[in-house]
This record gives C-alpha cells, sequence and structure tokens, in this order.
C-alpha cells in the first residue's frame, strides 16, 4: 500500500504541524486544563482561518470537499500533538452526520457555521448501560402537534460541553428499545430548555459530557434525516468517527516510538546507551512493524468509510479498531516498561500519548465489541 501523501495531503500536514507544534505543546495544553477551558479558542480561529474546520464538508457549503483520507490526514497530526480540539467530535461527526442526512435547508444552516468555526456540534448516540450498542436507546421522542417532545438520558458525548448543537438519537417507532429500527435524528440547541449537561474530562483531558432530556422540544425542522429511519445514518456516522480516532491514535503511537527511540539513545547502564542491547532493539523493532500494520489498516478503514458498501466499511473500521486496541495497548505497554520509572511519571509527556491511545482503544467500540461485529459479516 502507498503511504505517500498528495500534494494537498502534505500541505494540510505541513499546516497542521506548524499551528499545532506551536500551540499545543504540553505546557500549554496543561495551562488549557488548569484554567477549566474545553480547548484553545485561538487554535481553533487558526484552524478556521486555515480552511481545516472544512476538511470534509462540501465545497457548496464553504468547506474544502475533502474525503475520509484527507480527514485522517489532520486526525494522525491531531494525536500526534494532542490537540484538544474538538475537530472529530465537531467536524467529523458533527458535520458528517448532517452531511449524510440533513436537508438542503439543514445543510446551507449548519455546514458553513462548522466550516468556518462559528459553530460547533457534539454527536450523542449512547447511552448508560449500554455500552457501545448503538441500538440501545431508551430515549424517547413524543410528538405533540408540529413538536417532538424528547425524555432520556445520552452519554459519553465528545466535545458537548463546549457544543452549540447536539445531535441525539432518540426511538420514534414502537420498536424494541435495542432495535436499530424505529431511531431517529434530532438537530437540538445545547441550550434548548430541558436540556442538561454534567461536564467531565476523559483520561487525556477532553471535554465529555452526560446529557438529560426533560420535556426538551424539538421541532420537526429539526429532525435530521427520515423518522425512524435513522439506524444506518447513525451507524455510518460512528464509523466515520472510530476512523477518525484510529488515526488519532496512529499519530499518537507514531510518537510513542520517537520518544522511546530517544530514550533509547540517551539512557545509559554499565556504560552504554540502553539501545545497543539487542533485546531492547528487537522489542522496538516489533513496535514499529506492529505500528506499521496499524497504518495500513487505517488507510483502509479510511478508504472504506466514506463510500456506499456498508459490509465492506464495517469490516474494515472494525479491522483497524481491534488491532490498534490490541498491538496499540501493547506498544504502550513496551514503551513504558523501556522507559522504566520515568515512563510511569506525571511528569513526562509519554503517559499524555499511552491516555490518548486508550481513549481511542473505547471510541465507538472496544476490541470485543469491533471483534463480535467482525464475526458477524460472514
Amino acid at each position: 500500500m502507498d503511504f505517500t501523501y498528495s500534494e494537498e495531503q502534505s500541505l494540510i500536514a505541513d499546516s497542521l504541524r506548524r499551528l499545532l507544534g506551536g500551540t499545543c505543546d504540553r505546557s500549554t495544553r496543561k495551562r488549557i486544563l488548569a484554567d477549566g477551558l474545553d480547548h484553545n479558542p485561538g487554535t481553533w480561529k487558526a484552524l478556521s482561518e486555515l480552511g481545516l474546520l472544512g476538511l470534509p464538508v462540501a465545497e457548496a457549503y464553504d468547506g474544502i470537499g475533502g474525503n475520509a483520507v484527507d480527514t485522517m490526514v489532520a486526525a494522525i497530526e491531531f494525536g500526534q500533538y494532542l490537540a484538544l480540539e474538538p475537530f472529530t467530535a465537531s467536524v467529523v461527526l458533527g458535520g458528517g452526520a448532517i452531511g449524510l442526512a440533513g436537508s438542503e435547508d439543514q445543510k446551507r444552516r449548519y455546514l458553513p457555521a462548522i466550516a468556518g468555526g462559528a459553530k460547533k456540534c457534539s454527536v450523542a448516540l449512547l447511552e448508560p448501560g449500554g455500552r457501545f450498542d448503538l441500538g440501545h436507546v431508551e430515549t424517547t421522542a413524543r410528538t405533540e402537534g408540529g413538536t417532538y417532545r424528547l425524555y432520556g438520558r445520552k452519554s459519553v458525548a465528545i466535545g458537548a460541553p463546549s457544543a452549540d448543537v447536539l445531535i441525539v438519537s432518540a426511538r420514534t417507532g414502537a420498536f424494541g428499545s435495542r432495535s436499530m429500527e424505529g431511531l431517529t435524528l434530532f438537530l437540538i440547541p445545547a441550550d434548548a430548555p430541558g436540556v442538561t449537561l454534567q461536564s467531565y474530562r476523559l483520561a487525556d483531558g477532553r471535554s465529555c459530557a452526560e446529557i438529560t432530556l426533560q420535556d426538551a422540544a424539538v421541532s420537526i425542522a429539526d429532525v435530521l434525516g427520515e423518522e425512524n429511519r435513522a439506524g444506518p445514518v447513525i451507524e455510518h456516522v460512528a464509523d466515520l468517527g472510530a476512523a477518525a480516532y484510529c488515526a488519532e491514535a496512529l499519530g499518537a503511537l507514531d510518537r510513542i516510538i520517537a520518544l522511546t527511540t530517544d530514550y533509547l539513545k540517551v539512557r545509559t547502564q554499565f556504560g552504554r546507551p540502553i539501545g545497543e542491547f539487542q533485546a531492547l532493539q528487537h522489542q522496538l523493532a516489533e513496535m514499529v512493524i506492529d505500528a506499521e500494520h496499524a497504518r495500513s489498516l487505517v488507510y483502509e478503514a479510511s478508504m472504506t468509510v466514506d463510500g456506499h458498501d456498508p459490509e465492506r466499511r464495517r469490516k474494515a473500521v472494525s479491522a483497524a479498531k481491534v488491532f490498534l486496541a490490541e498491538r496499540g495497548r501493547l506498544i504502550c505497554q513496551k514503551a513504558m516498561q523501556m522507559h522504566g520509572g520515568i515512563g510511569m511519571t506525571e511528569d513526562y509527556e509519554l503517559g499524555d500519548y499511552v491516555k490518548r491511545v486508550m481513549v481511542a482503544e473505547l471510541a465507538f467500540g472496544d476490541a470485543d465489541h469491533h471483534l463480535e461485529r467482525y464475526a458477524a459479516s460472514f
């Protein structure tokens, strides 16, 4: 497989390296978290000015019109620099959902604002007790004239604390609470009456929220896609997010390997750099091989996630998720082992990258979930 970037993709990567290298260093991230911010507003503004928030948005809606591979290129850089910006949450998931299912009016209303950074989205598809089952939806939407009334709870809504618009799934059809049938997506202002957010941070510092909907009113104009038939869109959006988080994990793993390589060159034992010991050389080689294998799977997932073959998309995304969950965790463990005690401390940046990989491992399904989904395709 050819991993060479196109000219446009190289420009995307170079632009992000220049920007994130100056605004996403460890001290800046710690200051942002200490100040209680969800991300760096200056970085978000710069991403908007560079046009990168419109990367996967169609040109008709003020975007760049890129594909999922272009998004992957950006996500790798966000993982490399541990950016806190809700790019995947707002642009990939939120913009992706509106692009897939939105009416022309909804696209014109939201996509230019997302691409320009004026509005941020968060997609809430999971619920307490449902683990990673997208069909586990007990949130209900009752119709009253031209209005829906939503009741229920949504969980692990990444980027919700800073979002302007929430996209939530609710059950509108007479189906069981574990079925992908009878589901509808709704666009809801984050500050709408009846919407309550309980904010918290994930292990890697990114913001997240549990959402309670208690008699939250939504007009028919804010139904995203077809009523009762949102199941395929929900699955597709989740796969878009899973592929992007896999790319972020890949970027973090690249940095973990680079940090480990540098450490083996400078840490001495018995008067020699420990990188000269064959046992550690072999472990590092295995880490590099696993990372390259992961790269091919992430590319495959990114190349198929935009397509119209849902079976191929599911297989590719699940394969990448399973491999990164299993081998990515092993890369992290080996890196920490070779760093010794310093690898376990909060003062050293290796742990920051490990946390990013661990969060990506669980985003939209862990290894067991995706193994089961992959097996179901045969």
